[in-house]
Order: structure tokens, then C-alpha cells, then sequence
């Protein structure tokens, strides 16, 4: 089985969509950091020199990061790499599963043969979400097993996602219900580090009770409405128009280099 213990892991590269990138978790300066970056930070904190780079793109499907992101990867050679796809072909309007989890079996067993150790994630739990989201669960379960069928064959080891319960509460997501806010990603960043074998945080703990207590129905369906109107409408008239999310992006962190020299 394909196995480098942590204390190997001098460079890292990370590979995906707007999970990966960092969106909703932004520096004072409006900047995307993420959990990439702060499981990269502590990393380079503890080992002087340590390089990271940052491929992903927000709105990618997999088989555009598999022919825009893989390549940079094998070429930079890194110790370590996280392979996080596929979430925006699991929210498209119709996406056969079976076909897109052989298609990421592929690309992981090229990340695979690079000689990194490769971690891969799971999708999120939705149960507790809109039903409008909450529809694609059932994509996201099947997909899972698959990813982790591909990881037994590759020897690859995986960040339950779905098994993390702080991800399922509502209030772990950004005003758009899609991307994590920054105490979610800094569980992610925890979860990461304990799957390498770093010390880190514990992620389990529940989130803070909010203050005033539970939201009350009134305001739960005047900010479900809010979503329907500036996320969710917006987002459909992209698509119908076909642009794209991830127009006049690059990735922000294109060059595998020490955290101080970005």
C-alpha cells in the first residue's frame, strides 16, 4: 500500500475547485485562503522551507481540473497532494455518477504514480440543508463509495467529509449555502492535519449556540428567500446563458514554492 509518513511531506500541492481555492474563508485583503492554505501554513510552520502550491479554480468540473491542474502537478513533483473534484458535476443539471467516479479513478491513479501521497475527500452530508439542495445527496452517497472504492485500489487516504457532523449544521455555510464560512474551513484544515498524522485541534466539538437562540421560522424563511433571489436565480441565468463561474480566474498559487515567497 502507497504510504509516506508525515515527516516526508516537504511540498504540497492542491488541486480542485472553489472548495480548494478558499472561497468563503478571504484574508483582510479580500483574498481566498481556505483550508489548503491554513493546513499549508501550519505545515510551513513547522518545517522551514516547506513549498505549496495552489491549482484550483472555482467553478472547475472534474474533467477541466484533470486537463488544466493535473499536469502542473505531475510536473512539480510535491510530496503531498489533496485531490478534491467533481462537486460541480454533482450539481449540474444531470450527472451520471458511475461515469464521472471512473473518470476520477483515472486522474487519481496519475496523482497516484507521481510517487505524492494523495488525499482525496468525500462530499458533505447535506440532510440538514434546503430541499433544494438537499435533492442531491442521494449523487453525492453513491459518488462517495466510489471515491472510496478508488482509494482502496490506489492506496490513497480519505477526509470523511460526510462524517463530519460540524459540516452538516446550516451555519457552517457562507450567504450562497456553498462554500464553507472560515471557522468551517479551519475544521477542515484540523481534519486534514489529523489524517496525515499531524497534531492538530480537535474538529469534532459542536458549534457555539448562536446568541438570542434558535433563529426563529419567520426569519428562517426571509433569508431562505434572500438565497432564492441573489444565489440561486443568479446562478441559473449563468447557466442558461452559459458563462461561467470561474471566468478571468487563475489559480493563486500557481508556482510550488516555499509560504513565504508567495
Amino acid at each position: 500500500m502507497h504510504q509516506q509518513t508525515h515527516a516526508q511531506h516537504r511540498s504540497y500541492v492542491a488541486i480542485g475547485d472553489s472548495f480548494t481555492e478558499g472561497l468563503d474563508d478571504l484574508t483582510p485583503d479580500g483574498r481566498a485562503r481556505g483550508w489548503a492554505d491554513r493546513v499549508a501554513e501550519t505545515l510551513a510552520h513547522r518545517r522551514p522551507g516547506f513549498g505549496y502550491a495552489n491549482l484550483a479554480v472555482r467553478g472547475k468540473v472534474l474533467d477541466e481540473i484533470v486537463a488544466e491542474q493535473l499536469p502542473v502537478a505531475e510536473r512539480m513533483r510535491p510530496d503531498l497532494i489533496t485531490f478534491c473534484a467533481g462537486g460541480n458535476d454533482i450539481i449540474g443539471w444531470s450527472c451520471d455518477v458511475d461515469d464521472l467516479a471512473a473518470r476520477f479513478d483515472a486522474a487519481l491513479g496519475r496523482l497516484v504514480a507521481t510517487g505524492a501521497e494523495v488525499l482525496i475527500f468525500t462530499g458533505f452530508d447535506l440532510r440538514r440543508m434546503h430541499p433544494f439542495i438537499r435533492r442531491l445527496r442521494g449523487r453525492i452517497a453513491c459518488y462517495n463509495e466510489d471515491m472510496r472504492a478508488a482509494a482502496e485500489r490506489h492506496g490513497c487516504r480519505v477526509v470523511d467529509l460526510w462524517a463530519m457532523e460540524c459540516l452538516a449544521d446550516p451555519r457552517a455555510w457562507g450567504p450562497d449555502r456553498l462554500h464553507l464560512v472560515p471557522h468551517a474551513h479551519e475544521r477542515v484544515a484540523w481534519r486534514v492535519l489529523e489524517t496525515l498524522g499531524e497534531q492538530a485541534p480537535d474538529w469534532r466539538g459542536p458549534w457555539p449556540e448562536p446568541e438570542g437562540g434558535p433563529t426563529p421560522w419567520t426569519a428562517r424563511q426571509a433569508e431562505d428567500l434572500r438565497w432564492v433571489t441573489h444565489h440561486v436565480m443568479p446562478y441559473l441565468r449563468k447557466r442558461l446563458r452559459g458563462t461561467h463561474t470561474w471566468d478571468g480566474y487563475r489559480p493563486k498559487r500557481p508556482e510550488l514554492l516555499p509560504l513565504q515567497d508567495a
